[in-house]
């Protein structure tokens, strides 16, 4: 008896594996025949894409042009007429290049008068006078031409190092000195030097202070601002 029960079992379970899997495949087919339902596979057999061609349904192929047209084009190239339009058009749409950079060209030269009728720029205290003859760029560095002149009696000593220069925003910028003396004797003679600043500390200024002041006593203070920055 309880054999028969086993064997009961077994196939009450195996008919319902295959009536839920006959189910499942059912179910599927459905889905998938109702998603491809308005897709349908295209016609190519010749005779229907012959029928399509003389409906117009197909793009059009190459247009061939008539032979007396391309004639007349031709005949048109040759007598420059053609060449007499294109002419104009370039003439009409392109600026004189002279007219367009005069105005750059005078805005140059009047800002380098400009910069010339300020220099140079004079400091003088205790007989001692520091002068800035011009700016300019070179390079990667505006360079300041200077003179130093001692028409005191005694001898003046200048340590570099304690050259400030500050922008107009008041930043302290970084300046090396080449070819002063350290010692200037009271000669009256000039001695020329350089002052050199690396542009992209001034990249945004305009206009430069600088002064110097003597060494160990520091009681000469030779003092100048508005130095224009070569642009």
């Amino acid at each position: 008896m309880g054999l028969n029960s086993t064997v009961v079992l077994t196939v009450v379970l195996l008919t319902m594996m295959f009536g839920a899997g006959f189910t499942s495949a059912v179910w599927g087919y459905g889905l998938g025949r109702s998603a491809l339902k308005e897709i349908t596979q295209p016609d190519v057999r010749p005779n229907n894409l012959a029928n399509k061609s003389k409906n117009g349904t197909r793009h059009e192929g190459v247009i061939l042009l008539q032979e007396k047209d391309i004639l007349a084009t031709v005949k048109k190239r040759m007598e420059g007429k053609d060449t007499e339009v294109a002419s104009a058009g370039k003439n009409a749409k392109k600026p004189n290049s002279a007219q367009a950079q005069k105005p750059k060209t005078e805005n140059a030269a009047s800002a380098s008068a400009n910069n010339k009728s300020v220099f140079p720029i004079v400091s003088r205290d205790g007989g001692v006078s520091l002068e800035v003859m011009e700016a300019t760029r070179q390079g990667n560095s505006l360079v300041l031409s200077v003179n130093l002149k001692n028409e005191s009696q005694q001898s003046v000593r200048f340590l570099y190092s304690f050259l400030n220069v500050t922008d107009d925003k008041g930043r302290a910028l970084s300046a090396s000195v080449e070819e002063l003396p350290g010692q200037l004797p009271p000669n009256s003679k000039v001695y020329s030097g350089t002052v050199t600043i690396p542009t992209a500390l001034v990249e945004n200024s305009k206009e430069l202070t600088m002064s110097l002041t003597d060494y160990p006593d520091q009681k000469m203070q030779l003092q100048m601002s508005g130095i224009p920055v070569a642009q």
